[in-house]
């Protein structure tokens, strides 16, 4: 029950259409103590119009309408609710069979699915409904059930596919669990909300077949429905007579329960997609953001300085907002912690540390591609002086890939398997205006040699090249416009170590020949001492370390990097044992007072390292660090903030 008062609190569109239904159904229960008359009985004059004592009139057999309509409900809700479940269950049964078993049970399903979706809905209706006449409500219940479970199984099936082949779902078949347990308890739980959204899709489908078969006279038409109101109020010429509300009353109902599902439905689809839940909140950040702006118009609008930074981050929070968030930032996820840094025009930048640590989320944040559920709470990033955590989406459109583009984690996966390569690459030269077809074709394949790759596997499909050349082809369109900036989140994952060392030889030279500034995320240390010409430590959401890269390697100060550059084994030397770093992380749902890597560092202070957050001191020349070992400044407190509500 708290759960979904909490979900209702979350989607106004839902709790409305809850209402709604909530109505409809007092009345059906409750129509005993709101009408004195019954609906069946004949004593009243014909053809009333609504009064006092007939609200909606009478029919033209003297029968309340009134009565009828509240009365009429309980059938009608119970056909929908009766077919929706037992539709609901056929298709998820059938639909998840076919996806879990595959090969010849798939085969059999889908064509059986295909066969019902095939024949056309209102005929097929009509004749299981003539094969079963007289035999009352739930005749009308079974035909309609047996008519309407085929869409919602096309559309669990196809789901259902993808997640079989989830790791997690592999993982339990290879841990021995029996396929019902599996389906049930694996599966089945992620397709909630699919599931409930189909069901009030097919009760609807069920009411408004039972209308229109009512209407057609091919139900029981003794019976008393909203459905055989319709059909009753056309036999007797309802319109000719002047009584339309015997019409309008019924449909209006029936429109009203339609109305109910749809705003149901949409809230479903609010709570299980983060990413609509939470667009409104991304969207008043934008707002504030752009509140501040124009609060200080002058510094906006000041010339930047000739040594300016090409990107520079300032004071940057960023994180993922949760169900439970609250006003005072309570159930927020703080992957990114008051985050300052510059990157300098033609600049190579490392950014390391654990998984988990906010490196992605940190560049996804400064480069205002941070989806929701994931937002950002403060701060500013500024690519040549311009704020892109303020720009409106058009202005956002025409910076993207222009100033600065990005290569995604496991980006081999971005590229559509059914399009050419050439016509992927000029994808984004054409949405900036690149429109003559020699200019495009001249630079894919400037862009090509760019990468290593031959020109004539421009024409090729994704899945005719290997993993090293599908990720040259992905950092070609990164580069296709020349950007000042490339974000690259771990470009070579996945890839053996000889085709990540050409890749990334290739992306030096293509930085060094076109001047672009780089930022280079992974979690290898040691590959960034060698590429970058500074490197930037992540722990905890906050950058911990920042120094040149052969000065960091020297001479690492934080102790968190001593031992992170300690846990790769040399080539040569002695040999010697290694380990890890004890301990994990802290989550980023806590705020600590104090040093986030207290708990595992060995040179740790009780009594101060716990208690204080240390500053970002520079040390020398270029090197910084957040640590008391080397400074004894402490981090001012951030100013307090008004987080954006969940339910907003």
């Amino acid at each position: 029950m708290k759960n979904l008062l909490s979900f209702l609190r979350r989607s106004p569109r839902a709790a409305a259409g809850a209402a709604l239904l909530l109505l409809m159904f007092a009345l059906a229960l409750f129509a005993p103590l709101l009408t004195p008359y019954s609906p069946v009985s004949q004593d009243y004059p014909t053809w009333l119009p609504p009064q006092a004592g007939h609200p909606l009139g009478t029919t033209a057999l003297g029968q309340d309408i009134w009565s009828q309509l509240l009365y009429g409900a309980r059938l009608t809700l119970l056909i929908g609710f009766t077919a929706g479940i037992v539709a609901t269950f056929i298709g998820t049964a059938l639909g998840l069979t076919a996806a879990y078993f595959g090969g010849k049970v798939d085969e059999a399903i889908n064509v059986l699915i295909n066969v019902f979706l095939v024949l056309p809905g209102l005929p097929l209706l009509i004749i299981a409904s003539a094969f079963l006449r007289g035999g009352g409500v739930w005749s009308i219940i079974i035909v309609i059930a047996l008519t309407g479970w085929a869409w919602g199984a096309r559309v669990l099936r196809s789901q259902a596919l993808a997640l079989r082949n989830r790791d997690f779902v592999s993982a339990a078949i290879a841990s021995g669990e029996r396929p019902l347990r599996i389906i049930f308890a694996e599966m089945l739980p992620n397709l909630a909300g699919l599931i409930a959204a189909s069901f009030f899709s097919t009760a609807l489908y069920a009411i408004l077949s039972e209308a229109g078969l009512a209407f057609l006279g091919m139900g029981d038409v003794s019976q008393v429905t909203w459905g055989t109101l319709l059909y009753w109020a056309q036999a007797r010429g309802a319109l000719l007579q002047g009584a339309w509300w015997w019409i309008a009353a019924p449909g209006l109902m029936i429109a009203l329960l339609g109305t109910a599902f749809a705003l149901i439905n949409f809230g479903i689809d609010e709570i299980t997609n983060p990413r609509i839940v939470n667009a409104g909140m991304g969207r008043r950040k934008e707002r504030q953001s752009a509140g501040r702006a124009k609060v200080a118009p002058a510094l906006a609008a000041a010339p930047a300085p000739v040594a300016a930074p090409l990107l520079a981050v300032s004071h940057l929070d960023a994180g993922y907002l949760t169900p439970r968030t609250g006003r005072a930032g309570s159930g927020r996820v703080r992957a990114v912690r008051d985050v300052s840094l510059d990157i300098a025009p033609g600049e190579f930048v490392g950014l390391a540390g654990e998984s988990g640590c906010g490196k992605s989320t940190l560049a996804f944040a400064a480069t205002r591609l941070l989806e929701a559920p994931g937002a950002v709470f403060g701060g500013e990033s500024r690519l040549s002086g311009q704020d892109l955590l303020v720009l409106s989406p058009e202005e956002l459109r025409r910076v993207r890939w222009r100033d600065y583009s990005v290569v995604f984690q496991a980006s081999m996966s971005i590229l559509n398997p059914v399009l050419r390569v050439r016509e992927q690459v000029y994808d984004a030269m054409q949405a900036h205006g690149v429109k003559d077809p020699a200019r495009l074709e001249a630079r894919a394949r400037e862009l090509f040699e760019l990468v290593g790759i031959r020109p004539d596997y421009l024409a090729a499909y994704p899945h005719q090249l290997s993993g090293g050349m599908k990720q040259r082809v992905v950092i070609a369109i990164a580069l296709a416009l020349e950007p000042k900036l490339v974000v690259m989140d771990e470009p070579t994952t996945a890839l053996d170590v000889v085709v990540q060392r050409q890749i990334l030889q290739e992306i030096d030279s293509a930085r060094r020949r076109l001047g672009i500034s780089v930022v280079f995320i992974t979690h290898d240390l040691s590959l960034l001492v060698e590429m970058s010409d500074r490197i930037a430590i992540m722990y905890a959401g906050e950058i911990i370390e920042e120094a040149p890269a052969a000065d960091l390697y020297a001479r690492p100060l934080h102790p968190y990097t001593e031992r992170l550059m300690h846990a790769f084994p040399p080539l040569d030397g002695p040999r010697e044992r290694r380990s890890g770093i004890p301990g994990r992380p802290p989550p980023l749902s806590a705020d600590s007072p104090g040093c986030p890597f207290f708990d595992r560092c060995p040179s740790r202070m009780p009594g101060r390292c716990d208690t204080q957050k240390p500053a970002s001191v520079e040390i020398v020349p270029g090197h910084r660090v957040a640590c008391f070992l080397h400074s004894s400044a402490v981090k001012p407190a951030p100013k307090s903030q008004e987080y954006p509500d969940a339910a907003d």
